[in-house]
């Protein structure tokens, strides 16, 4: 086994392997750039190593110096996480003529599958359903449309080295590919440093379904079941799940079977990916094509694990260091479910724009055991270690197996919370680096009960300083046809059109969040009579209020021993400390409301269940006053194109003088290695242009104004 182990990435994947390698007794070795000099994988790992700059391209993407680092701690072999350069053939091959393993696949079969083009032809000679498309290299704009017209529309346009939703536009007409290929080629150049782009029809309504295949030195190579990732944004995907609610027992060993077949084609071993789509018209389900193979650990391999019990990234290891697996693919169950949410610096309130900036407080929900004794503790992260003989994998974990290997039986845990992250409170969001803070994955025995655990967990999570997209993730948990199970890639174009204005809340919720921000107002009001006596040495707090939520005014009485609400008694036992950030409060039915609070000028904004509420809560003598406030009119800013988001101007397509219609493009802006194209709501005619192109801007600067 190896001593020393290096991780060539960043953030929560660095941290993540240095949690099993720790564990399996390796010392462990963090690279960094400036940005990330602080970060807690650096803080983590036995040895740190300086790379450079802040940009990828001067740092995490420069190998030699990775290749330097590892020479000069004495690492035996290195983990490329995923990204960066993780699927970079010539970094393989260059780690191999150092002597270090290389914690992966060999370099040819990155080499095969890695390029999105000769990986399709691979697939198609072996018999593998491929999607219709043209798979040779598109010289320009021009060549691109007339491919595109003969393909058919929608079509899909993909960097060839692509990833992650990056280097992907979809095409519905001409004027799209015109606009889209370019900036494809951009990204893929940016992100990859390859600009070659691969045409390929668009399947409409169809579902994301993985493969996770695991392979070994010795020609074992087995499959881990299906993960079903339909739910994307942008072609970024937001919530995992496995097993999938859609892949029935014969469609599993159909994948299953064909993924393993084209990974012994290219003599793959160490953990894999094999990415396939089904169309959402197809009934059986039996048709699916190829879409990639990702030669990597993926970020949703949670999932896998959890439904599994296998540790991927001790598997990974083992493999590298020439260990058969330790198991057969009759030895592979499915036990429970298990989701996975990825918490990103956006704010979905403003079109999922990339928001930046310092972890004022990050407070992620706190992670549960197993209440089984012969497990390990499952601490924030932590995951479940596979036997090292063969043997069945349901039995790999004291969880799965309901006993404490002597034949005691114990309950199943009722589910299991999970937080992967690589950030702390105090730390930088980079516009650098992927926007991603942390995922949240959680287990229970049935799909319902792994929701409903997502629910309650997003509710706990405790995030200022940027936006974040957690009310969308729970919305997306309480959907109707999330829970049905009712998905495709397009769920989230079709069920939110018009953007995100949060979870609709029902009448019973905004009643219980009235009480809470009564109850609250009480405290604060005690408090304020403790403090030098600024209520009266005599008065007591006031006891009725009235507050309005959701546009309703009701009516709450709090006394020591209960609250009422519209002189309705209200069940509602809360937990609440004037200054506390969250209140936890236990409802009738035995349900637990996680509310996160921030106080206003006039009452609370109240955060659960996917939504913001502003709660004006005023003593009731007061209120009738209310109806004579003036409201604040915002002033009118529809003339100006702002910066909705931090990053580069790339491009500004129009100047001085111009007339512009609604629709058209106007600039650039790339962010988070993504670039958003700024269109005009209306037409009108360029007055000033403030800013130029090759310029950093800021959120909300203006870029031009019109008139």
């Amino acid at each position: 086994m190896f001593k020393k182990i290096l991780v060539a990435n960043r953030g929560e994947i660095a941290c993540r392997v240095f949690r099993t390698a720790k564990r399996m007794g390796i010392k462990t070795v963090a690279v960094y750039s400036d940005a990330d000099a602080r970060a807690p994988h650096v803080l983590m790992a036995d040895e740190a190593v300086r790379l450079g700059p802040a940009p990828a391209a001067e740092s995490y993407l420069k190998a030699e110096l990775i290749l330097l680092a590892a020479k000069e701690t004495g690492a035996d072999c290195i983990h490329p996480g995923y990204g960066f350069l993780s699927e970079r053939e010539s970094f393989a091959r260059a780690c191999a003529e150092v002597g270090i393993a290389f914690v992966g696949p060999p370099p040819n079969a990155i080499a095969a599958m890695g390029d999105k083009i000769e990986s399709k032809k691979l697939a198609k000679q072996a018999g593998v359903n491929v999607v219709p498309g043209y798979l040779g290299e598109i010289a320009d704009t021009d060549e691109a449309v007339r491919i595109a017209g003969e393909i058919g529309y929608p079509v899909m346009m993909k960097a060839s080295a692509g990833g992650g939703g990056k280097g992907m536009r979809l095409a519905w007409s001409e004027q799209d590919v015109r606009e889209g290929f370019e900036a494809t080629k951009r990204e893929g150049l940016a992100s990859f440093g390859d600009d070659r782009v691969f045409i390929e029809k668009f399947i409409e309504s169809p579902r994301h379904i993985e493969i996770q295949v695991l392979g070994d030195q010795h020609g074992n190579i087995v499959y881990l079941n299906e993960r079903e990732c339909s739910v994307q944004r942008r072609h970024q995907k937001v919530v995992e799940e496995a097993p999938s609610p859609f892949v029935t027992p014969k469609m599993r060993a159909a994948m299953g079977e064909q993924a393993v077949a084209l990974a012994r084609a290219v003599g793959y071993h160490s953990a894999g990916t094999v990415e396939l789509i089904v169309s959402g018209a197809d009934t059986t389900g039996e048709s699916f094509y190829f879409l990639e193979m990702n030669t990597r650990l993926q970020v949703e391999h949670p999932v896998t694990e959890e439904i599994t019990g296998l540790d991927l990234v001790e598997q990974m290891i083992r493999v590298a260091a020439g260990e058969p697996l330790a198991f057969g693919q009759s030895d592979v169950g499915i036990n429970g479910w298990s989701i996975e949410n990825r918490v990103y610096a956006e704010d979905p309130y403003r079109g999922f724009l990339p928001s930046i900036g310092r972890l004022v407080r990050y407070n992620p929900p706190a992670a549960t055991d197993a209440p089984h004794p012969a497990s390990s503790p499952r601490r924030r992260g932590s995951i479940i270690r596979v036997a090292d003989k063969a043997a069945d994998v349901a039995s790999l974990d004291p969880r799965l197996r309901g006993d404490d290997g002597e034949g005691e039986e114990h309950s199943e845990p009722q589910a299991i919370v999970r937080v992967d992250d690589g950030v702390a409170e105090g730390g930088e969001v980079s516009m650098f680096y992927d926007p991603m803070i942390a995922k949240l994955i959680t287990w229970a025995p049935t799909r319902e009960a792994a929701i409903d655990a997502q629910v309650a967990a997003l509710d706990a999570f405790e995030i200022e300083g940027p936006g974040t997209n957690i009310d969308f993730l729970s919305a997306l948990m309480q959907h109707p046809r999330f829970r049905e199970g009712r998905l495709t890639t397009g769920f989230i174009a079709e069920e939110y059109p018009d953007g995100f204005h949060g979870a609709p809340a029902s009448a019973e919720l905004l009643r219980d969040l009235a009480a809470v921000s009564a109850f609250a107002a009480t405290a604060q009001a005690d408090r304020a009579r403790r403090i030098e006596g600024q209520l009266g040495h005599r008065l007591q707090p006031p006891a009725d209020w009235v507050v309005r939520i959701g546009g309703v005014d009701h009516e709450v009485h709090v006394s020591p021993d209960a609250i009422s609400v519209d002189g309705a008694p209200l069940e509602l036992g809360i937990e609440y400390t004037p200054g506390d950030r969250l209140i936890e409060a236990e409802l009738a039915d035995e349900a637990r409301l996680s509310v996160r609070i921030a106080p206003t000028r006039t009452g609370f904004r109240l955060t659960t269940r996917g939504a913001s509420h502003v709660a004006r809560v005023l003593p009731a003598r007061v209120a009738p006053y209310a109806r004579h406030l003036l409201e604040k009119v915002p002033p009118d800013l529809s003339k100006f194109l702002i910066a909705p988001m931090p990053g580069l101007l790339v491009r500004l397509d129009v100047a001085v003088g111009d007339k512009v219609e609604a629709g058209q493009p106007l600039a650039v802006v790339e962010a988070m290695k993504m670039e958003n194209i700024l269109r005009a709501e209306k037409s009108a005619t360029v007055k000033t242009v403030i800013a130029a192109a090759g310029d950093s801007l800021a959120v909300d600067q203006v870029i031009l104004e019109l008139e």
